[in-house]
């Protein structure tokens, strides 16, 4: 259940970038996008029985893999880091142009 609702956040996401014509818009779909396909990693990779890599006692069993967290992080700052490349662009179009709906900038922009 909890992949079915990752997996429409995702495809949400994917639509709303194909769909909408607002620039704003296509920027938080693509957030929206960004966090299904994080949250949906997060799910595959916690599986049950796993323990905790953490210092203290000493359990016997399958301990959880730490790279796929440090990839998580990763993940997490790039995204951040595209979503502020993305808005000064469009902060950038807003002065030129008075609206950020896409077929607009393309007609002032087309010669």
């Amino acid at each position: 259940m909890i992949e079915a609702c990752v997996l429409a956040t995702i495809f949400c996401g994917f639509f709303g970038i194909i769909l909408k014509k607002n620039l704003m818009m296509k920027i938080i779909s693509m957030d929206v996008m960004s966090t299904g396909a994080i949250a949906y990693y997060v799910v595959i990779a916690s599986r049950e029985g796993l323990f905790t890599p953490i210092l203290g006692t000493v359990k016997k069993g399958a301990y959880a893999d730490p790279v796929p967290q440090a990839v998580i992080l990763t993940a997490i700052v790039i995204g951040f880091s595209i979503q502020a490349l993305m808005l000064v662009g469009a902060m950038k179009l807003a002065r030129n142009n008075p609206t950020l709906e896409s077929n607009e900038i393309e007609k002032n922009n087309t010669p």
